[in-house]
């Protein structure tokens, strides 16, 4: 199990067009074969930057998602939104505490 974070900055005027946008595609994402998990996090004082929290069975789901079809079609009109280079982090999971 690994849990990837995306941290994207929009211009401010494209944050309510990239929500807009990436709502049809969220359920699709979320049930794409080795994802457990989606969340997506908004800054508290800064709306414009969102967040993207996956659970995915391991690195080798991740891959198969980011070769596919579907983010084909949301990475490329999510990325001429931003403001910032987008910084990503793979990280393991070490503990579950609920």
């Amino acid at each position: 199990m690994i849990i990837r974070i995306v941290k994207m900055t929009f211009q401010p005027e494209e944050t309510a067009n990239f929500l807009a946008f990436f709502e049809p595609f969220k359920e699709q994402i979320r049930h794409f074969e080795g994802c457990q998990k989606l969340q997506i996090l908004r800054g508290k004082d800064q709306p414009n930057i969102i967040f993207s929290y996956s659970y995915w069975d391991g690195p080798a789901a991740l891959d198969c998602y980011r070769k596919s079809t579907l983010f084909g079609q949301v990475w490329p009109e999510t990325k001429k939104r931003f403001a910032a280079k987008p910084e990503a982090w793979t990280l393991d999971l070490l503990a579950e505490i609920n």
